[in-house]
C-alpha cells in the first residue's frame, strides 16, 4: 500500500516537473532557426526540445531496424544470430514434446502414433541417438520388422547406443529362427555390457544349443563374476557343462580332453 502510494507521488511529481519545464520554455525568447531546400523554419524554445526528442527517437529506432535487417541478412546467411536461435530454440521445444508424446504413445501400445511423434521429433531435433530408439520399439509394436531393423542397424554407428542396437538386431534374429546369428550378436552384446542378465542368459542358451560348452562355461563363469548367479548353483551347471563336454567319453575315440572335462565333471558335482 505505501509502495504503490510512493509511485503515485512520484509520478505526479514528474508530470509536475514536465508541466513546468514546458512552461518555461514557453516563456523562454529565442529558439532554432533550421534551413531546409531555402526554406527557414523557426523553432521556439520548447518546439526545439520536442523536435530534438523526436530527433533522438528517429535516430534510435532507424538503428533498430538497421540491426534486425543485418540478423535477417545473416540469418538467411545460415550464421548464428539472435533471430536462428530464437528459432531453434522453438524447434528444440517442439521436439522434445514430440519425442515425449512419443513415449507416452509407446507406454500406451500406440505403436502407430510412436511412430508419427518420432518422425515429428526427428524433424525438428537432428538427433538420430534418441529418436532411433523410439523408432525401433514403435515399429516393432506396430509388426514393422524392416524399419525397426533399419532403425537398429542406425544406432550401432553410435557408441552409447551400440549395445541396443545389437541386442535389438539380436533378439529379431532369435524370432527369425537365425539362432547362429543371434549367437554371434549376443557375444557382442555380452562384451558391450557383461552385467546384463538378460544377455548373459541368452547367450548361455544359444551356446548350449550349439553344443559350445566351453564357451557356455565361460559365460557361466561371467555370471558368478557378475553376481547374477550363485556360487552354488554355478558349481552344479558348471558340472553339467563339464559333464556335457565329455559326453564322447564312452567312445573309443575320446580325447584327452573329454576325459579331462569327465573328471573334472565328477570334481564339481560327484
Amino acid at each position: 500500500m505505501l509502495w504503490s502510494l510512493l509511485k503515485i507521488l512520484v509520478f505526479v511529481a514528474i508530470i509536475a516537473l514536465l508541466a513546468f519545464g514546458a512552461g518555461l520554455l514557453m516563456e523562454t525568447a529565442g529558439g532554432v532557426q533550421i534551413t531546409v531546400a531555402g526554406t527557414e523554419y523557426t523553432l521556439g524554445a520548447l518546439q526545439s526540445v520536442i523536435a530534438l526528442g523526436v530527433l533522438v527517437f528517429g535516430v534510435w529506432l532507424f538503428l533498430k531496424l538497421l540491426s534486425l535487417l543485418v540478423a535477417t541478412l545473416h540469418f538467411l546467411n545460415g550464421d548464428e544470430t539472435a533471430l536462428s536461435r530464437y528459432w531453434d530454440k522453438g524447434r528444440e521445444r517442439k521436439g522434445y514434446q514430440a519425442l515425449a508424446d512419443g513415449l507416452m504413445a509407446l507406454a500406451s501400445g500406440e505403436g502407430r502414433l510412436a511412430l508419427a511423434k518420432a518422425a515429428r521429433a526427428e524433424k525438428y531435433l537432428q538427433k538420430p541417438d534418441l529418436t532411433d530408439l523410439l523408432v525401433a520399439q514403435a515399429a516393432e509394436m506396430s509388426g514393422d520388422t524392416r524399419k525397426a531393423a533399419e532403425a537398429y542397424k542406425r544406432l550401432l554407428s553410435n557408441q552409447p547406443t551400440r549395445f541396443v542396437g545389437v541386442r535389438g538386431i539380436m533378439k529379431q534374429k532369435l524370432s527369425e529362427g537365425d539362432t547362429e546369428t543371434a549367437l554371434q550378436l549376443a557375444e557382442k552384446a555380452l562384451a558391450l555390457r557383461p552385467k546384463h542378465e538378460e544377455v548373459q542368459d541368452t547367450l548361455l542358451r544359444l551356446q548350449a544349443q550349439a553344443e559350445d560348452w566351453a564357451g557356455a562355461r565361460k559365460t557361466l563363469s561371467t555370471k558368478l563374476k557378475t553376481g547374477t548367479l550363485p556360487r552354488d548353483v554355478f558349481k552344479r551347471r558348471d558340472a553339467v557343462l563339464a559333464l556335457s563336454a565329455s559326453k564322447g567319453i564312452l567312445d573309443e575315440g575320446a580325447t584327452v580332453e573329454q576325459q579331462e572335462q569327465a573328471i573334472e565333471a565328477n570334481r564339481l558335482s560327484p
